[in-house]
């Protein structure tokens, strides 16, 4: 049972270590966040949405890039 338990910790340990993802530079986050906005104005999206639209759009361009997502723009 011992070293079920040591096993179970060890992996654990390893699958956070395995999902840290690098962090995007300030130069990619410009870049991002311009072309979000340019999706945004095709879209439509109003200024009230407008935050929240580049932040998930954002999010969602590093992910897809392998990046660390962010909390704030």
């Amino acid at each position: 049972m011992k070293t079920v338990a040591i096993l179970f910790v060890g992996l654990l340990s390893f699958s956070s270590y395995a999902d840290d993802k690098p962090t995007a530079d300030e130069a990619l986050l410009k870049e991002l966040k311009q072309f979000c906005t340019e999706m945004a104005e095709d879209d439509g999206i109003t200024a009230d949405k407008l935050a929240d639209y580049l932040l998930t759009c954002v999010n969602q361009e590093l992910e897809s890039e392998g990046y660390a997502t962010v909390t704030q723009l």
